[in-house]
């Protein structure tokens, strides 16, 4: 299953593995990037010298083409521009900012920029400042999210641009993949699905909760205040409800307290296995997720899935 972005990166499907902070290691992105697909590690708010550890471990597992995701808010952000220079890291994805004055730099260093977007008008701008691709995430995806759908966001951003574009968020299987293929985008990226790689390296309580949930099991916290962020429901996302409504009561609401139950949260989950009072991000396909599978197994059943569903439909309407 060839594409621009198979032929602009030089791999061999054209599947991303989400860059998802505290999960997206080396271990998983070595598997990823060894099966085919684009492998991203995740950067997050990690300093440069635990970045650094993860690329270079990275080069040992595999010569095919990887990535590093670039948190643009993290106070690390420009140690790690810098690191993906030093590194010859062949792509980058970025979010939570403009990649626009890092630019020069990147296409100094041959490096691909491929910004994560939630609109048209922010893919269009990363089009301008000389983005080789753009990722368009709807709002079905676990994390940090915008407020478009997949669906109707993709084909409008395809409408709008030249450069590639790779489809996120609700994407589970050979199935979603082949939409967003009939809908124009020349790749996906995949998050949730990974959670339960057997290369991933998260807490067992993490990925059994992932297994466990149900279409209806994740929400979106902080719908008002600060950024939402869409998790898998527990006490800590209970606790964020109800401190939603008591804030919203209030003509002068305290945001700090948003930011203090969230402290560290992400990590409790990842980490520590905490599935109550962690952050269990994951998307809404979780609900399609009932099995724990290698990177390679998850690439391969995409690609077959999405051959057979394109054959058929396609077969069947001419």
């Amino acid at each position: 299953m060839q594409s621009k972005i198979c032929e602009l990166i030089g791999i061999e499907y054209p599947i991303f593995q989400g860059g998802m902070a505290w999960v997206a290691d080396a271990s998983l992105a070595g598997a990823v990037s060894e099966a085919g697909g684009l492998g991203i590690i995740a950067g997050g708010n990690a300093p440069k010298e635990v970045v650094q550890a993860e690329i270079r471990k990275i080069k040992k597992m595999t010569d095919k083409p990887f990535g590093v995701n670039i948190m643009l808010l993290s106070p690390f952000a420009e140690d790690i521009v810098d690191l993906v220079c030093e590194e010859n890291v062949p792509v980058i994805t970025t979010g939570a900012g403009n990649p626009s004055k890092y630019m020069s730099r990147f296409k100094e260093h041959n490096i691909k920029v491929i910004p994560v977007v939630p609109s048209v008008a922010l893919a269009a701008r990363m089009e301008k400042i000389g983005a080789d691709a753009v990722i368009v995430e709807g709002m079905e995806a676990g994390g940090h999210i915008g407020k478009l759908t997949t669906m109707s966001m993709v084909p409008q951003v395809v409408d709008a641009l030249k450069i590639p574009v790779i489809a996120a968020g609700g994407i589970g299987d050979g199935r979603g993949m082949a939409a967003v293929l009939m809908l124009g985008a020349d790749a996906v990226q995949v998050g949730t699905r990974f959670l339960v790689a057997k290369e991933c390296t998260i807490h067992e309580n993490y990925k059994a909760r992932v297994l466990k949930a149900r279409d209806i099991d994740t929400v979106v916290t902080c719908q008002h205040f600060g950024h939402p962020v869409r998790t898998i429901k527990n006490k800590l996302t209970m606790e964020y409800d109800r401190l939603e409504k008591v804030e919203l009561r209030k003509t002068d609401p305290d945001l700090a307290k948003f930011d203090e139950l969230g402290q560290g949260a992400l990590r409790k989950a990842v980490v520590e296995g905490d599935i109550d009072h962690g952050s269990i991000m994951a998307g809404q396909i979780a609900g399609l997720i009932n099995k724990e599978e290698t990177a390679k197994e998850i690439i391969d059943s995409f690609i077959i899935e999405t051959k057979e569903i394109i054959k058929m439909r396609y077969s069947q309407w001419v």
